[in-house]
């Protein structure tokens, strides 16, 4: 017996099959780790006032932002901070559950509620977007009408959230209905018939207000050339300048409204703020952020690196060829790193082959330098140095602090983190250290005086700071300002423990200076005694000055003589280590508690 399907059902598998296809195209040019942004009830409120958007559009704009700084590797507590302080900016409220790659997160308006969860394939630090991130939600909260909170001139923050390049998108295919203005038929028809009569939406009473009107190019000019005109108009109350308070209507000019097509100058009559940002603007602004591309090239990055490592053996005692070798060898394993990372290789594996590398330059340096200088040789344990630049120093002071904010499930996740990428970085130097057959005794610390080891002191340090900022991707003002704090905690934390103070309590004394020290220059901006573009995040100082005080020799010491079987050296060499690592996020918190009143209470 034979079937024949008829042409009709052909007809209308094809065509289903053809649907299947088109949309599995266009979920692949979509993010792949959150709600797109290409869905209808977010589409449809692209070119309203966010103040007025839909929930769900809020919830893109809010959820987004928690992502972005989440991917700057900053502590969950600081990402439900400025999501909170988003979302109460658009008039919502937002309840979220942050670890170490994704955030679960609620919002509700007082009617609707709606939660969205977003995950990030990976980790990793990046503290020029948490500066950003800052500046973002102050940039949004003063166009929605609202004070500045991160800085007393909010006028700062816009010019460094607009100022940003326009480069990659997301790819937002517009509805059907939308012409070929920016604005939306509907969208104007929408927005004119919420004005009352003096042509004022009723929750902008006191405010300047401007109606997009499009405009459509000619049938023979290109569509770019399709530009909306504004019509602004006054409160009813009229300008307080104007003579009898008559209402004023000022001159408009041509403004180039860009891609998003709204005039970004429209202000506050009293504060001056900006405000009437629409949801396709704010992601404009979000996609600025995220597709920033790095300050500093794999060379760059591989100079940094040296810079601190070499800097890092001075610091634990070493002399002049364990520099070098350090130097030469973090330089090749950073280089090296900077590449594969940037290809999306996962990260464990390029910590193995990148620290394989850097020991291995780092041993073969020492043996070549033999030749000349036979006392080379007794510089075996630079190779250690070599491999600190991997160290994961954020995931171990955030997760603390994580703890401390009661956040336990995310200090947990981050401090997990932080052990797993030790274990595999000095798992295989041990492995190198084993074919070559070294067997590290520490360094041999030169002869100097006390105010000359001092003064190396302070600018290792300096250096030290220096490079590892360099590695986070913080602005040189933000790395020097980095520097000066590592230089003071970690030149004071040495000199205490030179006067025989035990080293987990010189850490603790360490990590509160620097944790102080980025506390007062954080007030300073904020009062007016320090340029605005200097009010960094006081995550972003604290951590890497503090970077230079985690124990890497200790720690590295304790698999070494785990692999040898040496039970007492792994056990002696694992808890000086702990105990030093604890400090530093203790001594950090215990300086916010002493200034921040959010940490002092449970609130």
């Amino acid at each position: 017996m034979v079937f024949h399907i008829s042409t009709s059902r052909k007809d209308t598998r094809a065509e289903h099959e053809k649907k299947v296809r088109a949309a599995a195209a266009a979920v692949g040019n979509q993010h792949h780790h959150s709600i797109p942004l290409d869905m209808k009830d977010i589409r449809e409120d692209l070119d309203t006032p966010l103040i007025d958007a839909s929930l769900a559009a809020k919830t893109s704009v809010i959820v987004r932002a928690g992502a972005l700084d989440l991917s700057g590797g900053t502590g969950s507590f600081r990402v439900r901070e400025l999501m909170g302080r988003m979302a109460m900016s658009m008039g919502c409220y937002v309840r979220a559950d942050v670890k170490l790659t994704d955030i679960e997160a609620e919002c509700s308006d007082g009617e609707n509620r709606m939660a969205e969860v977003v995950d990030l394939p990976t980790t990793g630090v990046n503290t020029e977007r948490i500066w950003y991130m800052e500046h973002f939600a102050d940039w949004l909260a003063v166009n929605l009408g609202q004070k500045s909170k991160y800085h007393n001139a909010g006028d700062f923050s816009a010019s460094m959230v607009d100022g940003l390049p326009q480069g990659k998108k997301h790819r937002i295919s517009l509805p059907t209905h939308m012409t070929q203005s920016p604005i939306s038929k509907e969208a104007c028809e929408r927005a004119h018939n919420s004005l009352d009569d003096n042509g004022v939406p009723p929750h902008h009473a006191d405010r300047v207000t401007t109606k997009l009107l499009p405009t459509h190019a000619p049938e023979d000019a290109p569509a770019a050339q399709a530009a909306p005109t504004a019509q602004t108009t006054a409160n009813a109350a009229g300008d307080a300048n104007a003579p009898g308070g008559a209402s004023t209507t000022p001159a408009v000019d041509s403004v180039d409204l860009g891609s998003y097509g709204h005039d970004t100058r429209e202000e506050h009559r009293h504060t001056g703020a900006f405000h009437g940002v629409t949801v396709r603007q704010v992601h404009e602004r979000l996609d600025a952020i995220e597709f920033k591309k790095p300050l500093y090239s794999p060379a760059f990055a591989a100079l940094a690196a040296a810079v601190a490592c070499a800097s890092f053996v001075f610091l634990l005692g070493g002399g002049l060829y364990d520099m070098l070798a350090a130097f030469i060898g973090a330089g090749c394993g950073q280089f090296l790193r900077s590449n594969l990372m940037r290809r999306h290789i996962n990260q464990f594996f390029v910590v193995m082959v990148s620290v394989a590398l850097a020991a291995l330059v780092a041993i073969g340096f020492l043996r070549l330098l033999a030749f000349f200088d036979p006392t080379a040789l007794h510089h075996d344990t630079a190779y250690i140095g070599a491999i600190l630049f991997v160290i994961p120093g954020f995931p171990l002071i955030t997760g603390g602090l994580d703890i401390f904010k009661m956040d336990i499930q995310s200090g947990i996740q981050r401090l997990t983190y932080f052990m797993a990428i030790v274990i595999v970085a000095t798992l295989a130097a041990w492995a190198v250290a084993r074919c070559i057959s070294l067997d590290p005794q520490g360094f041999d610390t030169p002869e100097m005086s006390l105010w000359l080891r001092t003064a190396l002191w302070l600018i290792t340090a300096f250096g030290g700071v220096w490079g590892f900022s360099v590695l986070f991707n913080s602005p040189q003002k933000m790395c020097c300002v980095a520097g000066i704090i590592g230089a003071i905690a970690d030149t004071l934390r040495l000199e205490l423990v030179n006067l025989s103070m035990p080293m987990e309590a010189a850490a603790f004394i360490g990590a509160l200076t620097a944790g102080l020290l980025a506390t007062a220059w954080r007030s300073s901006v904020r009062h007016g005694l320090l340029a605005p573009e200097l009010g960094f995040p006081r995550i972003c100082l604290t951590v890497p000055s503090i970077v230079i005080m985690v124990p890497g020799l200790y720690m590295y010491r304790a698999v070494f003589y785990l692999g040898e079987l040496d039970t007492q050296g792994t056990v002696q060499w694992a808890f000086e280590a702990l105990l030093v690592m604890l400090m530093l996020p203790i001594g950090l918190a215990v300086a916010r508690v002493l200034t921040d009143r959010g940490w002092r209470y449970d609130i």
